[in-house]
């Protein structure tokens, strides 16, 4: 009887660690391509970069966290807490990346689906389900490293 406890135990407990460590990004919108248009936001023109800069993308900064909970991203996808995306200014959308907290060396791949941050000084806006990850979402800001590791989705995605 016992060994019936233990082995329904140690199931669940492999169940949660594996559904703890799936990705959650946003859903593929419904478009071709690369978002790379200039936009224009408060009088300042944003012009984001090619997919060549952004391959060799590797930056670092400061991060804050938002939520958009159900609010359409800038790609055109409705976005959820528990997702992984991020915002950039200038990245083409979409586009993965790898977002580490430099204070405790934690890291998390990205969705970068959304504009922003237009705060002066910030680098990257994550969503909550992110800053959880990388244990900042107490602090609301973190020194980040950010990495493109690819850009586009489906037939169009380029990797580094």
């Amino acid at each position: 009887m016992m060994d019936a406890v233990r082995k329904i135990l140690l199931g669940l407990i492999c169940m949660f660690a594996f559904a703890a460590c799936q990705q959650h990004f946003a859903a593929d919108p419904p478009y071709k391509g690369y978002k790379m248009a200039p936009y224009t936001l408060k009088g300042l023109r944003f012009i984001p970069m090619n997919v060549e800069q952004a391959l060799h993308y590797d930056a670092v900064g400061i991060a804050s966290h938002y939520e958009a909970n159900g609010a359409m991203g800038a790609i055109g996808q409705r976005l959820h807490r528990h997702q992984y995306y991020a915002a950039h200014r200038t990245l083409p959308l979409p586009c993965v990346a790898r977002v580490t907290n430099l204070e405790n060396g934690l890291s998390c791949i990205v969705r970068i689906a959304d504009r922003g941050p237009y705060i002066a000084g910030r680098l990257i806006d994550v969503s909550t389900a992110v800053a959880q990850k990388l244990r900042f979402h107490n602090n609301g800001l973190a020194r980040v490293r950010v990495q493109v590791l690819s850009v586009g989705d489906g037939p169009y995605k380029r990797t580094r």
